[in-house]
């Protein structure tokens, strides 16, 4: 049995996905029943848990074969990263309750960065979950490129898409969620001792004009990329409802400076094969 939290997101159902296709039995960790109704029609076993309850997850890890850790996103986190510190140690101590035989943890490109930002939170997640007697595996995709959901309204009405990523020709690791929860589900069948890291990137590394070019190819119409003023962004994302926005701008300016980058040399980092367009087609299409 593989237990797998983040179940109802797009890296936690296509993991489930793969799984299932091989035969495997999966345990759907989850905080309302309700949401994974799909998820037992598909043959999962439902685990309802709160992932900062360490009892329920104890529950919800024993007896599993594998288990996939997926950290739930603070995008708007408090100083000191309390949401995900209290989320870390329950899951902590599940592990250590429930010893499964394995672990497979979502982390991030850069989870190994000094400087703090918005994807600290994953390295809080790395050092505690490292120091427990399971083996565990790290598995550090480069961004999303499902992240350019948020462009597909701009793109189609406006043909723009304003992108943080700077400057605009610069590419970047990106990766689909699909080649990610393809890799995690590889992983978990994999046998190994200790704590590992594996990092993982797309095809191709990608630009925001190459997000542009790729949205205009898809839409059938022009679009280009704008910077948005770096000495706009406290405001934009004040605007959008943000109390603590230094965390993420902290992130882009690693991205955009290069500090937030994969730790292994070029040649062992894994690559995926779904392309830029064709998630910009699923995103466009409501997909």
């Amino acid at each position: 049995m593989y237990a797998i939290t983040g179940i109802t997101g797009k890296v936690g159902g296509a993991l489930a996905r793969a799984l299932l296709a091989s035969g495997q039995p999966v345990r759907a960790v989850v905080r309302d029943a309700a949401r994974a109704a799909s998820w037992q029609a598909r043959g999962c076993e439902l685990a309802t848990a709160s992932m900062e309850d360490a009892a329920a997850l104890t529950a919800a890890f024993s007896g599993a074969q594998g288990v996939f850790i997926l950290l739930p996103p603070q995008f708007d986190p408090s100083p000191g990263f309390p949401e995900s510190r209290a989320v870390i140690d329950a899951v902590c101590t599940a592990i250590h309750n429930a010893r499964p035989a394995k672990v497979v943890c979502l982390s991030t490109i850069g989870a190994q960065a000094q400087e703090s930002n918005l994807l600290t939170q994953l390295s809080l997640m790395e050092q505690a979950l490292a120091a427990l007697p399971v083996p565990v595996t790290f598995l550090r995709p480069g961004w999303f490129m499902e992240n350019a959901a948020w462009d597909v309204a701009s793109a189609r009405n406006h043909g723009v898409i304003e992108s943080y990523l700077q400057p605009l020709d610069q590419a970047v690791p990106m990766v689909a969620t699909a080649d990610v929860g393809r890799l995690a589900a590889e992983l978990l069948l994999q046998t190994w001792s200790g704590t590992r890291v594996v990092e993982l990137e797309g095809p191709c590394r990608v630009s925001a004009n190459d997000i542009a070019s790729a949205f205009a190819r898809v839409l059938g119409r022009p679009v280009r990329a704008v910077a948005v003023n770096r000495q706009e962004w406290e405001s934009r994302f004040l605007s959008q409802g943000m109390k603590h926005p230094l965390p993420r701008m902290r992130m882009l300016d690693g991205f955009n400076e290069g500090w937030i980058c994969f730790s292994r040399p070029a040649d062992e980092i894994l690559r995926g094969h779904v392309e830029l367009d064709t998630v910009l087609e699923a995103l466009a299409s409501g997909a």
